[in-house]
């Protein structure tokens, strides 16, 4: 039997979501057969935004070896003892929005994102220009990806709600909701 019911963790983590302002579409579970990594994904966005523009995913990766180790630590203890600490999975939170005819200043955004995720949610800002035809213009998407880490000790314990990292990506939603209609040249 698992230590840690990552199934339930996910399962936990959407419903605190959900109250946190977010609306679930959809979650995907891979498993490699070969090493028996697995993936978790969900697709939200914030509940206000049903009809995009903005798509949120949001990814955790276990890796089986830091699972495995996790819970040989685990029955080497005494029962009651704390579980050890510095075991983590990574968990990503990645904005995507549609190509963007009036894209903005990658390093005014970058800045502008770095001030609402602060030292909690780490924010990388990056953009991919795309040419359909060399006559065509380019055509900019934008991408924000978020990387935290996810203490196998604070799941064992049931204390990681992750709060205030799904308070801080709804700002980092709303800010780019916010922004995109001139993006989109939708003014």
């Amino acid at each position: 039997m698992a230590v840690i019911d990552v199934a339930g963790f996910v399962a936990d983590l959407k419903d605190h979501a959900v109250d946190h302002q977010f609306h679930v579409h959809d979650e995907r579970h891979f498993v490699e057969t070969y090493s028996l990594r697995q993936a978790w994904e969900v697709d939200l966005h914030p509940e206000d935004a049903c009809g995009g523009p903005l798509d949120l995913h949001l990814a955790l990766e276990v890796e089986p070896r830091t699972l495995l180790t996790f819970e040989d630590r685990m029955f080497e203890m005494a029962e009651g003892a704390d579980p050890p600490e510095g075991f983590v999975f990574p968990l990503a939170f990645t904005w995507v929005l549609p190509p963007l005819p009036n894209g903005p200043d990658l390093l005014v955004l970058a800045t502008e994102m770095a001030g609402i995720g602060g030292t909690d949610l780490p924010l990388e800002v990056s953009a991919i220009d795309s040419f359909a035809s060399v006559t065509d213009a380019a055509e900019r998407s934008l991408t924000i990806v978020s990387r935290v880490e996810v203490g196998l000790d604070r799941i064992f314990l049931g204390q990681e709600q992750l709060c205030d990292i799904l308070d801080r990506c709804h700002e980092v939603s709303s800010f780019l909701l916010d922004r995109a209609p001139v993006w989109l040249d939708e003014r």
